[in-house]
């Protein structure tokens, strides 16, 4: 049996795509190991939003061939995801120890090029596609878990692509224009993942609010996202909804709504605002306002006071002058994020925003990460703490990474609870109270509820 080593490089997405492969794999016969060591195959799922995770994958894939041919052992190497479809046949020409490079469409033929591969019936292959176009199939395969520990939540990718052609994005070249799913193959294979232990679904999208907007019209006033979440949230068994990731624009009325209405769909939203200038938003070809932000905001807030907030910021976009960055400022602390993933601007390659005028240095972007990074975690420390004493409901997750004695689990606004508990609670539902807070951490008290 063939064991294979799966390592993923950025979003949620590429997380989402290898489950589908290992999934595929499994089912092929194949097995998963968390070392390279022991594997007879190594794949790494590469992504091309930030420069860092190319960085990584890279050097990686480098050190690995190196090892390998220093052990005189024969591993089939492969990259797949965003970056193998951006670079295509340069990384077999950078890498000529790689055998694999598999595009963002071409990820459900991968069984069948390592069957070949380890046959020794093909020594390179790289197929990507020519035209990351609008009318490709959306193919998915996890209808059944990849083999290992049985988790209690998971990804379920609704729509692949973008049409939104952010300045600073290369997403629709690698993964093209915006195709839906059907409702109900969604939910088909949501409920098979129920069946099969999963509490908590995470439904998955480029911009996951465009769901069906082309192809399903609106129903009594809802978008086809909110029919979507309705019938999924319909499924017996399942515990909580959640989504990602979204845009601002995606936030109408009827989704807001349906925050307040659907006991099953957490209080926890992801609004990637990038920036707080209404100028830089422009540049980027966002769509929004820095007001229109707030007002989704508070919208929300009225619905669910307690809901749990976090975004995306852009420190160094070209053009950014110290004002647009203090306008930044200024929009996170009026929203009160509870965190925050800031990106140092890096341009990628056949994006507008590469060729913008205006580009700010590096020095620039590094300072301003740093200032935005230190406001974020001093709201995030304030809010924390302000939930020290309260009672929180938490899905449990298994053991802690850091802690394996003790145990880990999210609330309902997306937080991190670490307790004391066994294995048997894993995928319960507990109601603890917290009793510090630490780093982006809560901490429960297990005097709050009987764990024998």
């Amino acid at each position: 049996m063939p064991k294979v080593f799966l390592k993923t490089y950025g979003c949620q997405m590429n997380e989402r795509d290898s489950e589908a492969v290992a999934a595929q794999l499994v089912s092929r016969g194949y097995a998963l190991t968390e070392s390279e060591s022991d594997a007879d195959v190594v794949l790494l799922n590469t992504c091309s939003v930030r420069d860092a995770a190319e960085l990584k994958a890279v050097g990686k894939m480098k050190f690995l061939a190196a090892d390998f041919r220093k052990q005189k052992r024969k591993v089939v190497l492969g990259f797949m995801g965003c970056m193998a479809q951006a670079r295509g046949r340069g990384l077999l020409e950078e890498m000529p120890q790689v055998n694999l490079v598999i595009g963002t469409q071409k990820s459900h033929k991968m069984a069948d090029y390592l069957d070949a591969a380890l046959a020794g019936k093909a020594l390179q292959v790289c197929d990507i596609a020519e035209e990351v176009g609008s009318q490709s199939k959306v193919h998915e395969h996890l209808s059944v878990l990849p083999g290992g520990e049985a988790p209690v939540s998971a990804f379920v990718s609704i729509m692949q692509g973008c049409n939104q052609y952010c300045t600073f994005c290369i997403v629709p070249q690698t993964r093209g224009m915006e195709r839906s799913r059907s409702i109900e193959e969604i939910v088909a294979e949501a409920r098979a993942l129920v069946a099969q232990g999963i509490r908590e679904i995470t439904l998955l999208g480029q911009i996951v609010t465009s769901f069906g907007r082309r192809e399903i019209p609106e129903k009594d006033g809802k978008s086809a996202f909110v029919q979507l979440i309705e019938a999924v949230h319909d499924i017996e068994g399942l515990e909580r909804i959640r989504f990602t990731a979204p845009h601002p624009k995606g936030f109408g009325e009827d989704l807001i709504e349906a925050y307040g209405r659907l006991a099953k769909l957490c209080p926890s939203a992801h609004i990637p605002i990038q920036s707080g200038s209404d100028r830089i938003l422009k540049l980027m070809h966002r769509g929004y306002t820095a007001e229109r932000c707030l007002e989704i905001i508070a919208k929300l807030r009225r619905v669910h006071p307690s809901l749990g907030l976090t975004t995306d910021i852009i420190a160094g976009f070209p053009g950014e002058t110290e004002e647009d960055f203090e306008q930044t400022l200024a929009l996170v602390r009026a929203a009160e994020f509870d965190n925050a993933y800031l990106f140092k601007y890096s341009p990628r390659q056949g994006t507008p925003a590469a060729e913008m005028p205006g580009q700010v240095s590096q020095e620039d972007k590094e300072s301003r990460h740093a200032r935005m990074l230190e406001l974020v975690n001093a709201i995030a420390a304030r809010r924390y703490e302000q939930l020290v004493g309260t009672e929180v409901q938490v899905l449990v997750e298994g053991p802690s990474k850091r802690n394996s004695a003790r145990l880990t689990g999210r609330t309902r606004c997306n937080k991190i609870v670490v307790f004391e508990g066994s294995d048997r609670h894993r995928g319960q539902v507990l109601d603890l109270k917290i009793d510090r807070a630490g780093a982006f951490t809560l901490y429960g008290d297990p005097a709050w509820v009987n764990l024998e």
